[in-house]
């Protein structure tokens, strides 16, 4: 077994654009370029404007992009052929893309010129966006066909939940997949009373205030619109309590409004995007319990966030996010409507010690770390990359 493996970690968001699996992405290559018992890794990712790459210890292959949306998020451009053969001649010995758009298409692209073992990663549900952004039923049948073509030409599909499977079924994939659960970046430490005291006078928040918290990007897909119904809900029982609302993202505007609509906005705390990830964890850490009803996710990398610094997560059952959940002793569960997450937040915020005791749980049962989840992947590329040259080499038909 050759543990000196070169790996190419393919992304197409990567800092200094943050989202989900951009960290995902990061995080892969930061640990198998620190860790003695692994080999090398080397980003591969579309350029965007303004990048740090200078900052990594590891290099970092930027290909063409059209353009750049959003919060960043660049459209990449893997169609030059010196582009794959700029990566080939990197002798890599396995690629692992992290999205089956521009990622995938540009493996693809380098497989017909030389086969290299690829892995590919599903981690989010494609298939919201495509049915949302996409109307017409021709041009959503093209698109679901080349997602599924990315996908079925990689050697071995992975998965961070269970769940997550259902996406893939609904974009018509019918092959195996492993789950591979992505681990958590922050360390388990102890929130202490200094450093949750310290976030309270920022906000001016009086010791015995109940808080509850949501991270993630600001997009009603997330389930939203139930968290301020839900606090709608608290507030005319009298509830008294805050909302931090960690992140940003282009529903933001429509999300404040409609908090001043119901007027719920007196309750909540926006914080934007908080990038010191010391800082966010302390967040966590203050939180009395984290809202997480978000049924798009396909891991909900916040749970086990939350779980480092002991806090526990309301989050709906049967859902990716629930996964590894045990209701009250290492999380809540509730349904996916307003009434149900305000009626198990009114039952247990004044608690304390079961939000104490459930928090350790989480942090001691659901939490995983980084190092130990990319463990688990580097050893299973030793499992594909065998398998790929075992296996007799049929003509690559993608």
């Amino acid at each position: 077994m050759n543990n000196d493996l070169k790996v190419a970690i393919g992304t197409e968001a990567f800092p200094p654009t943050i989202d989900g699996i951009s960290v995902v992405a990061k995080c892969y290559a930061d640990i198998i370029n620190q860790r003695p018992d692994m080999g090398s890794a080397v980003v591969v990712t579309p350029r965007v404007p303004n990048d740090q790459d200078y900052k990594y210890p590891y290099p970092i292959y930027r290909y063409k992009s059209l353009f750049t949306f959003g919060e960043g998020y660049p459209v990449g451009w893997p169609f030059k052929e010196q582009f794959a053969r700029d990566v080939i001649s990197m002798n890599f010995d396995i690629l692992h893309s992290h999205c089956p758009i521009a990622t995938s298409y540009f493996f693809r692209r380098i497989n017909r010129l030389h086969r290299i073992p690829q892995v590919l990663t599903y981690h989010t549900k494609y298939e919201y966006d495509i049915d949302c952004r996409v109307k017409s039923y021709a041009i959503r049948h093209r698109a679901y066909g080349f997602f599924l073509n990315n996908i079925k030409s990689a050697d071995e599909v992975w998965v961070t939940s269970r769940g997550t499977s259902d996406s893939l079924r609904k974009i018509g994939y019918e092959g195996d997949f492993v789950v591979m659960p992505n681990g958590c970046d922050m360390p388990r430490i102890d929130c202490n009373d200094s450093m949750k005291a310290m976030i309270r006078r920022k906000h001016n928040l009086p010791e015995d205030m109940p808080i509850l918290l949501f991270v993630g990007r600001m997009m009603w897909y997330k389930n939203i619109k139930i968290i301020l119904d839900s606090c709608k809900i608290l507030a005319e029982k009298g509830r008294d309590f805050r909302l931090f609302m960690i992140g940003m993202g282009p529903e933001e505007n429509a999300i404040k409004k409609y908090a001043r609509k119901i007027s719920i906005d007196n309750k909540i705390i926006y914080t934007g995007q908080i990038l010191d990830r010391q800082e966010l964890q302390i967040y966590y850490g203050t939180a009395d319990l984290q809202v997480f009803p978000s049924i798009f996710d396909t891991n909900g990398l916040v749970v086990r966030e939350a779980a480092s610094s002991g806090t526990p997560s309301l989050v709906v059952a049967n859902s990716c996010a629930a996964e590894g959940i045990d209701d009250g002793i290492t999380g809540f569960l509730c349904q996916e409507n307003a009434y149900s997450i305000a009626s198990q937040i009114d039952k247990i915020i004044d608690n304390k010690s079961l939000l104490s005791q459930v928090g350790e749980n989480a942090k001691n049962n659901i939490y995983i770390s980084w190092e130990e989840s990319i463990k688990n992947a580097y050893d299973r590329y030793q499992v594909v990359i065998d398998k790929f040259n075992s296996s007799p080499k049929e003509p690559y038909k993608y």
